[in-house]
Parts: C-alpha cells; structure tokens; sequence
C-alpha cells in the first residue's frame, strides 16, 4: 500500500474521532451522539410553514403519560397554541 494512502487513512480516522469526541461533549455523552446523528440531523431542514396555514398533526404524551392522543382529536376547529420552553 502506498504510503499516502496510509497517511491519507490515519488522518481521516483521526477527524472521525476528533468529531466523535466533540460531538459527545456537545451532546452530553456518547450515546446521546448516536441520537443526535441518527434522528436530529437528517430532519433539520427548513420546512414549508406559512403564516396562516394549517399545523402537521402530531401524535401527544397526555399528562397522565400513559394515553396518547392527536391534537386535531382535541381542538377541532379552535386555534391552538403549542409554547416549547422552560418556566424555571
């Protein structure tokens, strides 16, 4: 094998790990890397909401956290407002 190529190997796993290792400090630990990568970055994209139109139905937790319900199930036709965030 030509030595270039293995210099061109070892660098590149050298940046995997480097990445590897910079991704778990952002996201706490290893295993919450994997979750970060598998489902986080291949949604984050713009999406095609406007002002005024309609909100995707999603399936809800209720506060009992065991039931689970669509939103649309629970407003019907009256305007809902959904505040992600912490009070503390």
């Amino acid at each position: 094998m030509n030595c270039f190529w293995k210099w061109t190997a070892a660098i590149f796993g050298i940046v995997i790990v480097a990445a590897f290792i910079a991704l778990s400090v952002m996201a706490g630990s290893p295993k919450d890397v994997y979750g970060m990568v598998r489902y986080a970055l291949p949604h984050m994209h713009r999406g095609t909401l406007k002002i005024g139109s309609d909100a995707p139905d999603a399936r809800i937790v209720a506060l009992d956290g065991v039931s689970r319900f669509h939103i649309r199930e629970r407003t019907r036709d009256r305007p809902l407002v959904l505040v992600f965030g912490s009070f503390t």
